[in-house]
């Protein structure tokens, strides 16, 4: 008589990844908000836009002729930049660079939560309000491979390509629930699910080839 085989155990389900973002659904959203958001968004943009672009020019007369110089870069390149170079030289990511990503990125989401209508509250440069973002510091020697940064951006480039068809999506669902809320004065869920989703994949990918927290190449996944 045979031994009887004991059921089969399913995988472990992965690890969370780095990089976690959910925003909490709202039933009845604001009809007079909403169709004036491209509007109201406007003064906190140029506050986010502020903080996060840079970039200068100068113009230098010599000889009779003139000559333009300029640069860019900002807050976001710099960060990338001094990040790359601390984990491939001094193998150290240093926890105040985090805590400023992480909170510069949680503002940013918000905003752009509120611009594509997924909340109705203004957005706060303090408070989580209805948008959760969850960012999982590394410890370097343990869990980044210090050469990997380099090409990070290289390896992304599928992601890229996906991420471009869903933003065009996205834009024609925004559009919708656009319409949607002003007349029902509802985000249809399924919708909703999917613009966050799409937000959700493009910052699994920030997380990976710019904020350089992880080396867990990115799901492509809206789950």
């Amino acid at each position: 008589m045979t031994a009887p085989v004991p059921p089969p155990y399913p995988p472990p389900p992965p690890p969370a990844y780095a990089a976690r973002l959910e925003v909490d659904y709202t039933p009845d959203r604001n009809r007079l908000t909403a169709f004036f958001r491209l509007f109201t968004v406007i003064p906190i943009a140029i506050v986010y836009g502020v903080l996060t672009a840079g970039g200068s020019t100068t113009t230098v007369y010599a000889n009779g002729a003139r000559e333009v110089t300029q640069t860019s870069g900002g807050i976001v390149a710099g960060l990338f930049l001094a990040t790359l170079l601390m984990i491939l030289f001094r193998q150290r990511y240093p926890r105040w660079w985090f805590d400023f990503a992480l909170e510069l990125n949680r503002f940013g989401t918000r905003v752009g939560a509120y611009t594509v209508l997924l909340t109705d509250e203004y957005p706060s440069t303090v408070e989580e309000q209805r948008v959760h973002l969850d960012l999982d510091y590394p410890e370097v020697e343990r869990d980044l491979n210090r050469w990997l940064p380099l090409v990070k951006w290289f390896l992304a480039i599928p992601h890229y390509i996906v991420l471009f068809f869903l933003g065009i999506g996205a834009f024609f669902v925004v559009i919708f629930a656009w319409f949607a809320i002003l007349f029902t004065g509802r985000f249809p869920p399924g919708l909703f699910d999917y613009v966050v989703g799409v937000g959700r994949w493009a910052m699994r990918v920030n997380a990976y080839a710019f904020l350089l927290l992880t080396d867990r190449y990115p799901p492509f996944s809206l789950d």
